[in-house]
C-alpha cells in the first residue's frame, strides 16, 4: 500500500509539473504574441530612401505613434495602389519594383506599421493595426476620389487589406499569399494552443465576402509559410474571386517569378 501511495504521489507530481509548464507556456504565448507574429526592422531617423525623385516620404500622426510611409506620385495618375506589406522588414526592402506601377500609371502608397522602419511605437492589438491602416488610407483618400483604387495586401497585410476593402470598396482588391485567418494558420502550426488565446485572429474568411468589387488571390504552390490551401479555401468561400497559383514559387521568392509579375501587371492594367 505504501509503495502504491508513493507511486501515486510521483504520478501526481509529474502531472502537476507538466500542467504548470503548459500553463506557463500559454501565459508566455499570450504576453509575447507580438514577438511571434511581427519581426520589424528599424531604420535610423535620418535614413534617406533612394526610390526616385517622384517618391515622397510621408509621416502620419496616430494615437501614440507616428507612422512612416512612402508615396510614389505621378504627374497624372489613373489611380493608386495602397499596399500593405508583410510581417518583417521595412519600407527600404518592401518599396521595390516601382517601375511596374509607373508603367500602369498608378501611384503607390506603402506604410510601415508601428515599430517598423522609421515608424514609432509598438503594435499592441489587432484593433490598433486596423485603425492605423485606416488612418493611412484616410490621409490620401481625397486625392483619388473618382480614380482607380487598388488595395494590395501581402502575407500579414492581406487580412488588413481585406478588412479595409469592405469599408472602402476599392475597384480591385489583390491579396498575395493570403491566409484564411491567422486563427486557422495558428491552429495548423500550434494545434495544442487554445484558439481563445490568440489576440490577432485576423479573420479574412469572414470579411472577404463583403468585398463587392473584383478580388484576385496570388499564391505560390510551394509556400511553406502560408500554404496555398488557404487561398483555395478563401476561393471556395468567395467564388466570385479569382486565384492565380504560381508554380514553383514559395512565400518569400514569389516576386522572382515571371508568372507572378505578369499576373500582377495584368491585374493593375485592368480598369
Amino acid at each position: 500500500m505504501a509503495s502504491a501511495d508513493a507511486a501515486w504521489r510521483r504520478w501526481f507530481g509529474w502531472a502537476l509539473a507538466l500542467l504548470l509548464a503548459y500553463a506557463t507556456l500559454l501565459g508566455a504565448l499570450w504576453l509575447w504574441q507580438e514577438k511571434l507574429l511581427f519581426h520589424p526592422r528599424t531604420l535610423p531617423a535620418g535614413h534617406r530612401f533612394s526610390a526616385g525623385a517622384d517618391v515622397h516620404e510621408v509621416f502620419i500622426d496616430v494615437t501614440g505613434a507616428r507612422l512612416n510611409a512612402l508615396h510614389l506620385r505621378l504627374p497624372d495618375p489613373d489611380g493608386v495602389v495602397f499596399y500593405l506589406h508583410g510581417n518583417a522588414g521595412h519600407l527600404q526592402s518592401w518599396f521595390v519594383n516601382t517601375d511596374l506601377y509607373r508603367r500602369a500609371n498608378l501611384d503607390l502608397f506603402m506604410l510601415d506599421y508601428r515599430g517598423f522602419g522609421k515608424s514609432s511605437g509598438h503594435i499592441e492589438s489587432e484593433a490598433q493595426l486596423h485603425a492605423d491602416v485606416r488612418a493611412a488610407w484616410v490621409h490620401i483618400a481625397a486625392k483619388y476620389e473618382g480614380r482607380h483604387r487598388v488595395f494590395v495586401g501581402r502575407s500579414l497585410g492581406t487580412g488588413l487589406a481585406a478588412r479595409l476593402a469592405v469599408e472602402v470598396q476599392p475597384e480591385l482588391t489583390l491579396l498575395i499569399s493570403p491566409y484564411q485567418s491567422i486563427a486557422s494558420l495558428a491552429d495548423e502550426i500550434y494545434p495544442w494552443v487554445p484558439g481563445a488565446l490568440l489576440r490577432y485572429p485576423l479573420r479574412t474568411d469572414l470579411v472577404l465576402p463583403g468585398i463587392m468589387g473584383p478580388v484576385l488571390l496570388l499564391h505560390g504552390d510551394r509556400d511553406a509559410t502560408i500554404p496555398v490551401e488557404h487561398s483555395r479555401r478563401l476561393l471556395a468561400a468567395v467564388p466570385t474571386a479569382r486565384l492565380a497559383v504560381i508554380e514553383g514559387a514559395g512565400h518569400n521568392d514569389l516576386q522572382a517569378f515571371d508568372a507572378y509579375r505578369q499576373a500582377l501587371a495584368e491585374a493593375l492594367a485592368q480598369r
